[in-house]
């Protein structure tokens, strides 16, 4: 019984694992019809995020039957509680991603970011593709060493977000207060997007060994 508890378990976090595939895949989308003013991307990312929420729930509803099947021991409710915080932060993401599409489908036919940005929001799609990727496999494997380590690529995302508000911010923009306010919605997006993915990796580390990474504590964004 034990085994096949455990086995079940294992099916939890795989499924989760995949939807943090879904995120990374859709933030890569969400940048891409960001950059190209693509409206066909921008609709694809919004219209599938459906399938998240609905991967969502069942990854929910999987943690719950868990939870009654058996009387789970502390590591195992960890893992089940800890499953529970993390689809949040998972659906989050991809919610996160839809945010980016929204405002690439809004200003269509016109790019949302002046060319001047185009750099560093590449930059950060790619920093968040990788910290989703990263995620899932930190999901796969378990491995804490590996979760506390997103807290490096985080960084990253934090200096990308901060030279962004310095050329926004700066007196010499020329693309005015609407670009400007789009621009800095954009970054906090990712910025966020990045925090999540680093709260998944403080969750498996505490999952894993009962104790958080240290001088960093589980929070909310």
């Amino acid at each position: 019984m034990r085994t096949a508890y455990h086995e079940k378990l294992a099916e939890l976090s795989e499924q989760i694992g995949q939807m943090c595939g879904l995120a990374a895949a859709a933030i890569d989308n969400a940048t891409q019809a960001l950059l190209r003013a693509d409206l066909s991307l921008a609709e694809r990312v919004i219209s599938d995020h459906s399938q998240m929420v609905e991967m969502s729930v069942a990854a929910e509803r999987s943690a719950v039957t868990l939870l009654a099947l058996q009387q789970p021991v502390a590591g195992e409710l960890r893992t089940i509680f800890g499953s529970s915080q993390i689809v949040a932060d998972v659906d989050r993401m991809g919610a996160l991603a839809v945010h980016v599409a929204k405002i690439a489908r809004l200003r269509h036919p016109r790019h949302a970011v002046p060319a001047e940005v185009d750099g560093c929001f590449a930059e950060m799609g790619r920093v968040a593709v990788e910290l989703a990727t990263r995620a899932q496999e930190v999901l796969r494997s378990g491995d804490p060493d590996k979760a506390a380590g997103l807290r490096g690529d985080d960084d990253v995302m934090d200096d990308l977000y901060r030279d962004l508000l310095t050329v926004v911010m700066d007196r010499n923009w020329a693309h005015g207060v609407p670009a400007a306010v789009d621009a800095a919605f954009l970054g906090r997006f990712y910025e966020r997007f990045a925090d999540h993915a680093v709260e998944i990796g403080r969750r498996v580390v505490f999952e894993v060994t009962g104790a958080l990474p240290v001088e960093q504590e589980v929070s909310t964004y």
